[in-house]
């Protein structure tokens, strides 16, 4: 495909002027022209904008609203236009302004004015929201896919490292050992909560719009049940005004993947903590980092940094959304155009990255000796130590406070070699939380297994991942 990043052309088409035709007295100003076509970015939506057409296509041609005759016409002519779109024989227009418009022109082109009968009772209001619920829903079980991917990832790893203990940390300062595992497992949880918020809002993008028509609804008998039912949706918008300037489901998609930026940024900076000579604790796979154009020992975690920056990529994508639609009065306003820049920037942020995380986790090597070296610090024994006064009748903070004491004078992790009284080992801590959550082995063993439950039953969702369509365009 092609058409971003050309001149305006001067020459508006026929099908552009017949919408300016009678109330105005001549073309766009070009600059104007310009800045008001979406077809650089918008081109993305040909393929829900066909596939909403032939759907509404049909209802028309069962409500005898149009013949079946120029039904047969227009849908054949449509499949040419995605044809020639999919193989990139057909250029898009920016003097066109939009795709709707490029499409409609198009059409025209090959089954003559019978083309202008598919826009009866609709408008590109209805017409560009039910675009983008088809896009969206398609790219909530696209991502849905990518978590599952990378949970089954975590889980396979966690599994192979089961026996790994390392210290846990509060405050980035060493706290309790725990077992990596464990705190592999940790990101699986909030993954598992992103694929369910994920799904959530699928069901609230599930509503179909069309027939709203630019605000009020048609006077045409359609019934857009039979248009819902064509495109799989499970309801119909129960409001034309609400329908054709809600956004509330892009707003959705975008926190919903700034959450998952955040876990994913959150994963990422602990494996650039942890792949550094300070920490030792892992060796990232060379496929997925770079060297120094001057320091030829150096071995930058770069795909972990950019995951970590292209998380504030996201949030603004939400901000800018949100701030497109907070002052915007009923019903649609042409900010709205302003929506999909964002939402296609976030779907190709949050899926390159989810990609990225789960390809490189695989090729991670983790340093067994080194973390748990650095499990056995002695002050990590504070805690159970406190536990054991309380064991012997102490009160929780005498003991806590007991035990600080005795850290501030040396007697534990003072440095000297020596312990005043026997430490607990960090196998033995770890093993001592047994209970449901715990780091123990039996608990996380036990996390590993629902986890497995979880990915097992929806494996059929991560194996019917969404396909690329064309060849040309990511996303």
């Amino acid at each position: 495909m092609s058409g971003g990043g050309k001149k305006v052309r001067r020459n508006n088409s026929a099908t552009s002027a017949g919408i300016r035709k009678g109330r105005f007295s001549g073309g766009m100003d070009p600059l104007f022209a310009g800045f008001n076509a979406s077809i650089s970015f918008d081109k993305r939506l040909f393929f829900q904008d066909i596939v909403g057409s032939v759907a509404h296509l049909k209802m028309l041609r069962r409500r005898g609203i149009i013949s079946a005759e120029d039904a047969r016409t227009i849908e054949e002519g449509l499949a040419d236009v995605l044809s020639a779109i999919e193989e990139g024989r057909l250029d898009f227009r920016e003097d066109l302004e939009d795709v709707h418009i490029n499409i409609e022109e198009a059409l025209k082109e090959r089954i003559g004015e019978v083309a202008g009968k598919l826009h009866t009772a609709r408008s590109r209001n209805d017409q560009v929201a039910l675009d983008l619920r088809l896009y969206l829903r398609e790219k909530f079980r696209m991502v849905q896919s990518d978590l599952l991917r990378l949970m089954s990832v975590l889980t396979d790893k966690a599994e192979a490292n089961i026996d790994i203990i390392m210290p846990g940390y509060t405050h980035l300062q060493r706290a309790q050992p725990v077992r990596l595992a464990h705190h592999l497992m940790a990101y699986f949880q909030m993954f598992h909560r992103d694929w369910g918020r994920f799904g959530d809002a699928l069901g609230r993008a599930d509503e179909m719009p069309l027939g709203s028509a630019a605000l009020a609804g048609t006077t045409f008998p359609i019934k857009r049940e039979d248009v819902a039912s064509f495109l799989d949706f499970s309801r119909v918008s129960a409001n034309s005004m609400d329908a054709v300037s809600d956004r509330d489901f892009a707003a959705e998609f975008l926190f919903d993947s700034s959450m998952v930026m955040m876990h994913l940024s959150r994963l990422a900076e602990e494996l650039v903590l942890w792949s550094s000579s300070e920490f030792g604790f892992c060796s990232l796979p060379d496929a997925f980092c770079s060297g120094s154009s001057i320091m030829p020992q150096k071995k930058n975690p770069d795909a972990c940094e950019l995951i970590r920056g292209k998380t504030g990529r996201v949030y603004g994508d939400l901000i800018s959304l949100l701030t497109t639609l907070k002052g915007l009065p009923l019903a649609y306003n042409k900010d709205l155009q302003e929506d999909k820049e964002p939402i296609f920037d976030a779907v190709d942020t949050v899926h390159g990255s989810l990609e990225i995380m789960a390809g490189m986790f695989p090729g991670i090597e983790f340093n067994a000796d080194r973390m748990l070296e650095a499990a056995s610090d002695p002050s990590m024994a504070a805690t159970d130590l406190a536990d054991r006064l309380v064991r012997e009748g102490v009160p929780f903070r005498e003991a806590h406070s007991k035990v600080g004491a005795m850290i501030r004078a040396g007697s534990i992790g003072g440095g000297k070699g020596k312990h005043e009284i026997t430490l607990p080992s960090p196998e033995e801590m770890v093993e001592a939380r047994k209970h449901t959550g715990g780091t123990a082995l039996r608990s996380v063993l036990e996390q590993v297994k629902t986890a497995r439950t979880f990915l097992l039953e929806n494996s059929n969702a991560r194996e019917a991942r969404p396909q690329k369509r064309g060849g040309k365009k990511k996303g």
